[in-house]
């Protein structure tokens, strides 16, 4: 990111903050949000669950923590080591505290002591959902769909307040056949495009794909561009040159039924999610409409406060 971008970022990360709509908690990514802040990601998501409400999804809530092991065998770090989050915790005795004691009154890193648990931070609202579906076994002929919410976390500081470490993703995953999956995303597609419309913010649909690591990780963003797999709703945010992915619409294909044994039609199932960020999307409303909802243009408000 160029140096101008970078400041355009600072610029609105500082203005945030000087409306108390964020909290410096002093580290980059990682912010208090203010009650209004809130109350505006909370309207946000209940015009979310407006707009899919006829859909009858299956509500389910994981918490932003999941299994190590089920973690591991679904391949993130693979693709995306560069952004997990492992949790690691003291597991010492009396004479490992003393030793951790004098290096944190000496200044010395204490963290080495650390080992991992069994649990990592959440990296998308989905990703606890597979294991938990592969065990009630396989799926009825209609497939399933499924609402879900999170706080989850990517290792990715920056001064970019879209960019946050820790964010809340609200998603709706559809596993069942090629036919039906496909059918949800295009829905999404159309339902979410036309739902940013409504709330008077710029938007724009284009191909994406997913930040892989390495040097493999290329060769894998050019397929997902290829295919088509992945489409992003963009929204300006810090700058107008360097748009936010504030939505995001994903086929797995048969990635995670394979990789879960789901099971549909005596056919692998194959899956798709669409992803809000809800952050992002509250940071977009704040950026083109003013830092006071009271402000706000009387349809928008409408919209979300129903005024």
């Amino acid at each position: 990111m160029s140096a101008a971008l970078d400041r355009m970022d600072a610029d609105f990360l500082r203005e945030l903050l000087r409306h108390g709509l964020l909290i410096d908690m002093g580290v980059d990514g990682v912010y208090g949000r203010s009650g209004l802040f809130e109350e505006v990601v909370e309207r946000f998501s209940r015009l979310v669950a407006a707009f899919g409400e006829e859909d009858t999804a299956e509500v389910i809530r994981f918490p932003p923590a999941m299994s190590r092991p089920q973690f591991e065998r679904s391949g993130y770090l693979k693709s995306f080591p560069q952004l997990a989050g492992t949790v690691h915790s003291f597991m010492g005795n009396d004479r490992d505290h003393a030793h951790l004691l004098d290096e944190l009154a000496c200044g010395h890193d204490w963290t080495h002591g650390q080992r991992a648990t069994d649990t990592v931070l959440t990296p998308a609202a989905c990703y606890p959902l597979y294991p938990a579906i592969a065990r009630r076994g396989p799926l009825p002929a209609q497939g399933g769909l499924y609402d879900l919410y999170s706080y989850c976390f990517r290792h990715e500081p920056s001064l970019d307040p879209a960019r946050m470490q820790f964010f809340r993703m609200r998603e709706y995953v559809r596993i069942g056949t090629s036919d039906q999956v496909v059918a949800f995303r295009q829905l999404w597609l159309e339902r979410g495009e036309a739902l940013m419309r409504s709330l008077e913010v710029p938007v724009a649909i284009d191909v994406a794909n997913d930040p892989f690591f390495g040097r493999a990780g290329k060769l894998l963003s050019n397929n997902q561009r290829d295919q088509k797999l992945k489409f992003e709703l963009l929204i300006p945010i810090a700058n107008e040159d360097n748009p936010t992915a504030c939505l995001s619409f994903n086929y797995h294909q048969d990635h995670f039924g394979a990789l879960w044994d789901l099971r549909c039609n005596d056919a692998v199932a194959h899956t798709a999610c669409v992803g809000f960020g809800m952050e992002r999307v509250a940071l977009a409303l704040f950026r083109h409409h003013g830092f006071d909802p009271q402000d706000w243009p009387r349809t928008v408000r409408r919209r979300l406060w129903g005024d």
